[in-house]
């Protein structure tokens, strides 16, 4: 068949070949590779190679390579560093996308980083805390033994363990505050020793204080305000803090008018959020307006105690198990095993280390004390951050 003849065959063939549908199409192929030979199947096989094989990374602008690979999960990333050492110097220095991964694991991102290879490495670090975390290897445990009597309660902060009851102080006001269980709130001076007021309302032990800069602005404080937090059985009160006798308080918070509710002696206040548990779950306020922003339900609220919550993550703990939760889904991280120890009523026999872990992990902040505990031997019982490897 000479040339002419072969064009106007192949634009025939090829006319009704595009009339087909799949099926038919599929059977047509068969049929010719059944009648193709050795040369014929070199090369096809040669051409598929090249149309179905054809390497993305390398004929697609970076930009656009960049776009596809923040697609993947992490998995499928590193997978893909392991195909050539083009992929990987690509996706090695692709910064966003190893950045969205540490923030899905809930790693913080210092944004000044722009070296892909360090978020890599961070990622890595990150899954593997995350996985420590899930099969309850990210900590250890350690004890401090002296005292010959019960421990009543437990104190941490800047890195110094000590054993008070319901304070809290500002070295820049000079100030400490105290809650007691005469159902009153005092400030003193640090440096006198002296009372400066006393405010009187609570109904109930005065378990929790918190002495804290406001950093928003409502009808009754402005921000840079200090505010003193008193929390009893069944309300937290917001007070000015001024040098007033008998001052009024500002707002009383509860989360039931009758009572009927309890409020567990863990309160948490950011300067943004207040953030206390109950016996129905954990509710954050919004220090601006006074409202609830958030329940989180519990399986068990009755045993199960807010230890410390962050933007990222939560620390709660009940008879048995400490755990850490993630607040983007409210679903359990991980756990440790705790021994037996004697919980407190009024809250105060156990505490949270270091904390700025919750607000996301940015692998420096996961070392030194998560948790500690007063036991019945008189000893205090430590979790501590396992180092990673």
């Amino acid at each position: 068949m000479d040339k002419t003849s072969f064009e106007g065959w192949l634009e025939s063939v090829s006319t009704t070949f595009l009339s087909l549908n799949d099926q038919q199409r599929n059977q047509c192929l068969d049929h010719l590779i059944s009648l193709s030979g050795a040369v014929q199947l070199r090369h096809l096989s040669n051409g598929l190679e090249t149309l179905l094989k054809r390497d993305f990374l390398r004929l697609l602008p970076l930009e656009l390579a960049f776009y596809l690979l923040r697609w993947l999960d992490p998995q499928s990333l590193l997978t893909c560093c392991l195909v050539c050492k083009q992929w990987n110097k690509v996706i090695n220095s692709c910064t966003e996308v190893w950045q969205s991964v540490c923030q899905e694991l809930g790693w913080k991102i210092d944004e000044s980083i722009q070296d892909a290879s360090h978020w890599k490495v961070v990622y890595l670090k990150a899954r593997l805390r995350m996985t420590q975390l899930k099969d309850q290897e990210a900590f250890e445990t350690s004890s401090l033994i002296g005292h010959s009597a019960r421990v009543y309660a437990l104190y941490y902060k800047d890195g110094l363990l000590c054993t008070v009851f319901s304070v809290d102080y500002n070295d820049e006001l000079d100030l400490l505050v105290s809650g007691s269980a005469d159902f009153s709130v005092k400030v003193w001076s640090l440096s006198a020793g002296s009372c400066l007021n006393t405010m009187t309302g609570h109904t109930e032990w005065v378990t929790k204080v918190i002495l804290q800069k406001s950093e928003v602005e409502s009808v009754v404080h402005s921000p840079g305000d200090y505010i003193l937090l008193s929390a009893d059985k069944y309300e937290i009160k917001v007070w000015p803090l001024g040098r007033e006798i008998n001052c009024k308080c500002l707002k009383t918070l509860s989360v039931s008018e009758d009572r009927s509710i309890s409020l567990q002696p863990r309160l948490q206040f950011d300067g943004r959020y207040i953030v206390c548990s109950s016996d129905l779950g954990v509710y954050q306020w919004d220090f601006a307006s006074f409202e609830i922003l958030r329940v989180i339900k519990l399986q068990d609220p009755a045993n199960l105690s807010l230890l410390s919550f962050g933007k990222v993550f939560a620390l709660l703990f009940d008879n048995h198990f400490l755990y850490v939760m993630d607040l983007r889904t409210e679903v359990i991280s991980g756990r440790w095993p705790l021994p037996p120890y004697r919980k407190s009523k009024r809250g105060s026999s156990f505490l949270a280390g270091v904390t700025s872990w919750l607000n996301g992990l940015d692998g420096g902040n996961d070392s030194g004390l998560v948790f500690a505990t007063s036991m019945p031997d008189h000893s205090i019982h430590l979790v501590l951050w396992k180092e990673n490897g």
